[in-house]
C-alpha cells in the first residue's frame, strides 16, 4: 500500500510539473521572441533561443504607439467600471435581496436572462446609443458596457443573501433608514464580496478588445489591447516589436493585480 501510494503521488507530481510547463512556455516563448530579429521569428525550424540578443525592439514598440495614453485610458477605464460596479451592482444586489417590490422576480429574471446572452449581441445596440449621444472615442464609450453589470448584481444579491434578515430589522429597530442600513450596516458587511467583484471587473475591462476597437477608432483613445492589435499587420507582422510590448503590458498588469490583492486583503 506504500508503494501503490508512493507511485500515485509521483505521477500526480509528474502532471503537474507537466500542467505547469504547458502554463509557462507560451510566456518564455513570448520573452525570448522580443529578444529575436524579425527573421529570425519567421525561420523554418524555429529556434528557441535567439543567436544575437536584440533590444531595439523595445524601442520600437515605444515609437510605434502613444503608449503613455494607452496607459492612462485603460487605468481609468478599468477605475470607473471598477466604481460603477462596486455603487451600482451593491444596491441593486441589495434591491434583489432585501427589499420587497412589485416586478421584483421578473426584473432578476431579466438579469439572469443577460447573463445568458453572448455579450456580443449588445455591441450593435450599445455603439448606436453611444454615435447618437456624440461620445465615440471617448473614456465614457469606453466605461458605458460596464455602467451596469448583471453578474455584478447577481454576485452581489447571493452575498446580501447570506446576511441574516435580523441584523437589518436590528437597524430598523434603532430608528435607521433603508438608506442608513444599506451604506452603514449592510454594505460594510460585503467587503469581502465587493473586492472579489472589483478584481473580477478589473481583468475583464483589460482583456476586453472588441468593444474598444468599435467604439474608439482614434489610437490616442483607446486602450492598450486595441493598441497592441493595431501593431498586428494585415501581410506581415513584427512579432519581436509586438512581443516586446506585450511583455511590458503584462508586467504593468502583473503590478496592478498585485496592488489590487494587497488592496483586497486590507478590505478583509
Amino acid at each position: 500500500m506504500k508503494q501503490k501510494k508512493n507511485v500515485t503521488t509521483a505521477l500526480t507530481y509528474v502532471a503537474l510539473i507537466i500542467g505547469s510547463i504547458i502554463m509557462v512556455f507560451p510566456f518564455v516563448w513570448m520573452l525570448l521572441t522580443a529578444f529575436k530579429t524579425n527573421a529570425e521569428v519567421m525561420q523554418i525550424p524555429p529556434t528557441i533561443l535567439p543567436s544575437n540578443w536584440n533590444f531595439s525592439s523595445f524601442a520600437k514598440a515605444v515609437d510605434l504607439l502613444p503608449f503613455g495614453n494607452l496607459y492612462f485610458n485603460t487605468a481609468l477605464m478599468i477605475f470607473l467600471r471598477v466604481l460603477c460596479a462596486v455603487v451600482f451592482c451593491s444596491m441593486a444586489g441589495y434591491a434583489f435581496a432585501k427589499l420587497n417590490f412589485k416586478g421584483k422576480n421578473i426584473l432578476f429574471t431579466l438579469v439572469i436572462v443577460q447573463q445568458m446572452i453572448p455579450g456580443q449581441i449588445f455591441i450593435i445596440p450599445q455603439y448606436q446609443m453611444i454615435a447618437k449621444m456624440g461620445m465615440t472615442d471617448t473614456i465614457f464609450s469606453l466605461v458605458f458596457p460596464g455602467i451596469v453589470s448583471a453578474f455584478g448584481t447577481f454576485f452581489l444579491r447571493q452575498a446580501y443573501m447570506g446576511i441574516p434578515n435580523e441584523v437589518a430589522e436590528a437597524a430598523y429597530l434603532d430608528g435607521c433608514t433603508r438608506w442608513q442600513t444599506f451604506t452603514k450596516i449592510m454594505f460594510p458587511l460585503t467587503k469581502s464580496s465587493i473586492a472579489a467583484l472589483s478584481v473580477f471587473t478589473a481583468v475583464f475591462a483589460y482583456t476586453d478588445l472588441m468593444w474598444p476597437l468599435v467604439a474608439n477608432t482614434n489610437i490616442n483613445s483607446t486602450t492598450l489591447s486595441a493598441g497592441l492589435s493595431s501593431l498586428n499587420g494585415q501581410f506581415s507582422t513584427n512579432y519581436p516589436v509586438l512581443m516586446a510590448r506585450s511583455l511590458q503590458c503584462f508586467r504593468w498588469l502583473c503590478c496592478t493585480c498585485a496592488s489590487r490583492d494587497i488592496s483586497s486583503k486590507a478590505w478583509q
